[in-house]
């Protein structure tokens, strides 16, 4: 029976498999910590600051984490196939600051701050989840199971600082900004999402081998979130409540 675990537990037991799952994932974990580097540079707000210097330094200490996982493994990094870039595939659809803005040197306006929260607020949403469902399936690897939940804990702690941070902004009078600017990047982020996730199985499905019918049914598996996503599970990424956890990155 395919399941979730059993589906991780493939991808873990083939080193070329492996090689590219650890890679595209320490790929994106690097390149969210380059962005929050240069905003961090380009922020004035001294209480937004440090807190976007704290998640660039995780961003950066996962994909370190990722790649000594393939290093363990006697591994090294790969290229990962264009279309299974995450970050770039936003980014060419105009979602998030772009690459020249965060290299130029003027400091960044208030809406365009909203616009990094609002990027992270939705693409944290989709890692706090993935990551619970990795820590779940790789509970008790002898390899994985404390990395797994180490990220997923920072990525909880990720997701609730952009809530409390979008909701200060939006008590100075920038609530209905912020709503557009939420549901416009889901939607992008939704097609992005499913795109990328046909891109890695396909890729994944050519080094394991899959059959037909597990390719058709993770395909259908792909599509079936898209379309949740699409008419109901938007919502989930744009709505803003105080977390229960506060100043997580303070």
């Amino acid at each position: 029976m395919l399941s979730t675990r059993s589906l991780f537990q493939q991808i873990y037991a083939d080193d070329r498999a492996y090689q590219l799952f650890c890679s595209v994932a320490a790929g994106g974990e690097d390149q969210g910590g380059w962005e929050n580097e240069r905003i961090t540079e380009l922020t004035a707000d001294p209480v937004l600051a440090p807190k976007v210097a704290r998640h660039g330094a995780d961003e950066r200490k996962h994909g370190r984490i990722f790649t000594q996982l393939l290093r363990k493994r006697g591994l090294e990094k790969v290229e990962v196939p264009p279309e299974t870039d995450y970050c770039m595939l936003l980014e060419r659809q105009g979602i998030g600051l772009s690459h020249d803005r965060l290299t130029s040197g003027a400091p960044l306006s208030d809406r365009e701050i909203i616009t990094y929260l609002a990027h992270s607020r939705v693409t944290e949403q989709r890692a706090s989840e993935q990551m619970r469902q990795l820590a779940k399936a790789y509970a008790g690897n002898p390899d994985l199971d404390r990395a797994m939940r180490m990220i997923s804990a920072d990525e909880d702690d990720h997701l609730a600082y952009c809530h409390e941070e979008l909701l200060r902004l939006a008590a100075r009078g920038h609530g209905p900004y912020i709503r557009h600017t939420l549901e416009s990047i889901a939607r992008g982020e939704i097609r992005t999402h499913r795109d990328v996730g046909l891109a890695v199985m396909t890729a994944l499905g050519r080094i394991l081998g899959w059959p037909r019918h597990q390719r058709l049914l993770l395909t259908a598996g792909v599509y079936g979130l898209y379309l949740y996503d699409r008419l109901w599970g938007w919502r989930r990424m744009v709505t803003l409540r105080m977390p229960a956890k506060r100043n997580a990155l303070g």
